[in-house]
C-alpha cells in the first residue's frame, strides 16, 4: 500500500489546494464561457452594504497573501512572495483581527437569512487563519507553514500565459526567494521535531534540486537573452538558498525533538476554529474507533469471498499485485473515463460544463504523497487541471519501491477522490456557486470530506461492479483514512508517539512501511489531517438526515448538487442550511450490531 492525497495548505484553509496542509490539498477551471469570478450584485433585501464589505476583504486578502491570489488566477500577483518577517506576520494578524471586527458588527437584526450564512462563512474563514497564524506556533517551528507558499508549480505547469510571461514571473519568484528563505530561517526556533526537520530537509532539497536539473530546461526555448540573464542569475541564488535552508534543516538532528503535540486545548480550538466542529475529543475518538471496525469488519468479509483462507494481509496483497497497465500514471488515464462515464449512467450527481483533468507523473520538489490534483484558480479561464502521481523514491529498497505502486483496485479510488467524483468535480461546482466568496474559499474538511466520501458513495452505487476486489481497494483507503484520523487525536492530545502511529498504520490499515512512515510523521506536522474521515463522516450524516425527507436513496443526486452548491464552508453551517436549525456537527455512526 502507499500513500495518497495532499493536506490543504496548513494556515490557508482556502480553495487553493496547491503543492501543502493540504492537501489534499487545493481550485477547478471556471466554465469555458466563465471570463473571472462573476461579481454579486447587492441584495434585493437585508443589508446593501454586506457584499461591498465582502469584496473589500476579498481584495485585501489578495494583498496580504500575495500567493493566494495569483494561484486564484489574479496574475498581477505573480512573482511575489509574502512577507514571512514577524513584521509581516504580524501585520497579517493584525489585518485579519479588524476584519473579523469588522464583519462581526453587521448585525443578524439587518442582514437577511442568506446573508447572515455568508456572515458566519466569512467569519469561519478568519477564524482558521488566526489559528494557524497566531495559536498554532507552526511560523516558529513547522516548515509546512511556509512551503505551500513557495510552491512554483503555476509558473511552471499551467499554461495561463506564453511562456515568455510565465518565466518573467518565475524569475521574479527566484529573485524573491532568498529574502523569503533568510525571513523563514530567522523565524524558526529550535530545537526542532524530528519530523519537522526531515519535512524542512526533504522539501527544501527537493526545491533546490528541481531547480537546478530541471527548470532550466522549462525555459530554455525562450530566446529573450536579458530575460535569461536574470534567469541564470537568479535560479543560482535559488538553488544555493534552498540547499543551505536543505542543509540548515538537516545540521538540526543531532538536537531533533518528539515535542511536536498541540495538546489537547489547543487541538479542541484547531478544531472549532477551522472547521466549527465542538464535540468532545472522547467522542470524536470513540467515533473514530467504531469507523476503524466497522471498515476492518468489513475487509474480513470483503477478503473471505476473494481469498478465502488467507490472511488479510495476503488478501491485499494479491489485490495489490493487480497492478494497473502500463503504470499508475496510464492506468489512472483510463479510469478517469469509466468513472466519469459511471456517474452519468448512474445519475448520481450534475457534471457542470466539459472540462476534463489530465493525468501526469508529480514533479520531484512535491513528491511527499503519492496522489494529488493541481486545479486553476476560478480567475483562470479554460486552463486544463492535473492530477498528479508520484513514482516511488528510487532511494527505498526495490521491494519498497515495488509495495508502493498501488495495485488496479486501490488506484481506482485515489481516481475517484481526486478527479470523479472528487475534487476535480467539486471544483467544477465551487467554480460556479452564486456567492464570489464561494468560488474562492473551499475548508479543509469540506474539500477533502467530499473526496472521502465519494469512494465509499461510488462503491454503495456498484462501481466497476462492486466485487470483493474493488470493495477491498475502497476499504484500504477508508482504513488509512480511519488511521490518520486517529493518529490525529492520538499524537496531539493523547501522548502517542510517532512509532505507535506507524504501526497502527501497519496493522489496522495494511500499509507499507515507507507509506506508515510518511503518514505516521504527517499527522504531527499536518494535525487537521483527522478531517479526510472527520468530514466524510458529518457528510455522510447529512445525507441521511436530509434524504429521509427528499426521496431516500433516489434523492442522492439532489443531495450532492445541494450540498456542492455552497462553496466550500465548515459542513455544520452547511447542515443549517439544508436542514434548518442551528449550525452543529454531527458525525454518521454506523447502527449497532444486534
Amino acid at each position: 500500500m502507499r500513500s495518497l492525497d495532499k493536506p490543504s495548505r496548513l494556515f490557508l484553509a482556502t480553495s487553493v489546494l496547491v503543492a501543502l496542509l493540504t492537501g489534499c490539498k487545493q481550485p477547478a477551471a471556471p466554465a469555458a464561457d466563465t471570463a473571472a469570478v462573476p461579481a454579486t450584485a447587492a441584495p434585493a433585501a437585508g443589508d446593501a452594504t454586506w457584499q461591498p464589505a465582502v469584496d473589500d476583504f476579498i481584495s485585501g486578502f489578495f494583498q496580504h497573501f500575495p500567493t493566494w491570489g495569483a494561484n486564484a488566477g489574479k496574475h498581477e500577483f505573480d512573482g511575489k512572495l509574502p512577507d514571512f518577517s514577524p513584521e509581516g506576520l504580524k501585520a497579517n494578524i493584525d489585518w485579519l483581527h479588524a476584519q473579523r471586527d469588522r464583519l462581526s458588527a453587521f448585525g443578524q437584526d439587518k442582514l437577511d437569512a442568506t446573508q447572515g450564512f455568508q456572515r458566519d462563512y466569512v467569519l469561519a474563514v478568519i477564524d482558521a487563519q488566526l489559528f494557524w497564524l497566531e495559536d498554532s506556533g507552526f511560523a516558529r517551528n513547522n516548515p509546512g507553514f511556509y512551503t505551500g507558499d513557495l510552491s512554483p508549480s503555476m509558473y511552471l505547469t499551467r499554461p495561463y500565459a506564453p511562456l515568455p510571461q510565465r518565466m518573467a514571473a518565475f524569475v521574479a519568484y527566484q529573485e524573491a526567494l532568498p529574502k523569503a528563505i533568510e525571513q523563514i530561517r530567522g523565524n524558526l526556533t529550535g530545537p526542532l521535531p524530528a519530523t519537522y526537520i526531515d519535512l524542512g530537509a526533504n522539501s527544501f532539497g527537493g526545491y533546490a534540486s528541481f531547480f537546478k536539473d530541471q527548470v532550466p530546461a522549462i525555459f530554455a526555448e525562450v530566446k529573450d537573452e536579458a530575460l535569461q540573464a536574470r534567469f541564470k542569475a537568479s535560479n543560482a541564488a535559488a538553488v544555493k538558498a534552498t540547499q543551505e535552508m536543505a542543509d540548515w534543516f538537516t545540521a538540526q538532528k543531532p538536537k531533533a525533538t518528539q515535542d511536536f503535540a498541540l495538546g489537547a486545548e489547543k487541538f479542541s480550538k484547531m478544531l472549532y476554529a477551522t472547521e466549527r466542529v465542538d464535540l468532545p475529543l472522547d467522542q470524536l475518538k470513540a467515533i473514530g474507533e467504531a469507523d476503524l471496525q466497522r471498515n476492518l469488519d468489513a475487509l474480513k468479509a470483503a477478503c473471505d469471498q476473494f481469498a478465502a483462507g488467507q490472511t488479510i494481509n495476503a488478501c491485499i496483497a494479491r489485490v495489490d499485485a493487480h497492478k494497473p497497465e502500463g503504470g499508475a500514471v496510464e492506468g489512472a488515464r483510463k479510469q478517469l473515463v469509466g468513472l466519469r462515464q459511471f456517474i452519468l449512467d448512474k445519475d448520481l450527481v450534475t457534471i457542470p460544463g466539459t472540462e476534463e483533468a489530465k493525468v501526469d507523473e508529480a514533479p520531484p520538489f512535491n513528491r511527499w504523497n503519492f496522489a494529488y490534483i493541481e486545479i486553476p484558480g476560478p480567475y483562470e479561464k479554460n486552463l486544463p487541471s492535473v492530477y498528479y502521481i508520484a513514482p516511488p523514491d528510487p532511494k527505498w529498497p526495490k521491494a519498497e519501491q515495488e509495495a508502493y505502486v498501488p495495485g488496479q483496485a486501490d488506484l481506482l479510488f485515489t481516481s475517484a477522490h481526486e478527479v470523479w467524483p472528487g475534487h476535480f468535480l467539486q471544483f467544477l461546482h465551487a467554480n460556479r456557486a452564486k456567492w464570489s466568496f464561494g468560488q474562492l474559499f473551499v475548508g479543509y474538511a469540506y474539500a477533502e470530506g467530499w473526496a472521502h466520501y465519494t469512494e465509499e458513495m461510488m462503491f454503495d452505487a456498484g462501481v466497476e461492479g462492486a466485487t470483493p476486489e474493488v470493495h477491498i481497494g475502497q476499504l484500504t483507503n477508508a482504513l488509512l483514512r480511519d488511521v490518520r484520523y486517529l493518529s490525529a487525536i492520538g499524537l496531539h492530545t493523547g501522548g502517542m508517539t510517532v512509532a505507535q502511529s506507524e504501526q497502527m498504520f501497519k496493522d489496522k490499515a495494511y500499509q507499507d512501511p515507507g507509506n506508515a512512515r510518511q503518514q505516521a510523521a504527517r499527522g504531527t506536522y499536518d494535525p487537521a489531517y483527522l478531517n479526510y474521515t472527520m468530514g466524510k463522516l458529518m457528510i455522510m450524516q447529512l445525507r441521511q438526515d436530509w434524504t429521509a425527507n427528499h426521496g431516500g436513496r433516489e434523492g442522492w443526486k439532489a443531495f450532492h448538487d445541494q450540498f456542492l452548491s455552497y462553496g466550500g464552508p465548515p459542513i455544520p453551517l452547511v447542515r443549517a442550511q439544508m436542514l434548518g436549525g442551528k449550525a452543529e456537527a454531527k458525525l454518521w455512526q454506523a447502527p449497532a450490531k444486534d
